[in-house]
């Protein structure tokens, strides 16, 4: 499974190729509700926004070049929901089936543990393929809940799938 994949935190230097893997998505996918793929400078500021929270922007390599990423967001930005976060994982078209979905995921959940997170959720847009939800729940994300019709995109209305995983306690 994926054995040539380096999973890294991500640096300023991926951040085009980042943009690039989610520019696909953006433009020709319901995987994402975003309209407008996000430049390489607004990546840049989603990097630095993560590091300053102390939450993980992983990417994976292959053979030189990123073939995918992972990061964890906040949830909601009320106080409360601080140990809450979403992640986001992509892999570049040339690179799925392969396993860097799971490596990716498997590495995120870890920093999670190290970042003081207590929960990740995970919203999939259901687009027919169930490729992302299998990869969470293979993870050990448990279903949370549907929310029906809740984006439109490309003259279609998406739900979307919640899943959950609570991040085990750090050994004191």
């Amino acid at each position: 499974m994926a054995p040539n994949l380096l999973v890294r935190p991500a640096a300023p230097g991926d951040l085009a190729a980042v943009a690039d893997i989610y520019a696909h998505y953006v433009t020709g996918t319901v995987a994402t509700f975003e309209q407008h793929p996000p430049s390489t400078a607004d990546w840049r500021g989603r990097l630095d926004d993560l590091a300053e929270r102390g939450l993980p922007f992983l990417v994976g390599e292959a053979g030189g070049e990123v073939a995918g990423y992972a990061y964890v967001g906040p949830w909601r930005p009320k106080p409360a929901y601080r140990h809450t976060v979403e992640d986001s994982i992509y892999l570049a078209p040339g690179h799925t089936g392969a396993g860097f979905g799971t490596l990716l995921l498997r590495a995120l959940l870890e920093s999670c543990a190290a970042a003081d997170v207590r929960q990740v959720i995970a919203v999939i847009a259901d687009t027919g393929s169930d490729a992302s939800a299998t990869l969470h729940r293979r993870a050990g994300f448990t279903d949370a809940g549907r929310l029906t019709a809740v984006g439109h995109k490309h003259g279609r209305w998406i739900d979307t799938l919640l899943l959950q995983y609570t991040v085990p306690a750090r050994d004191q």
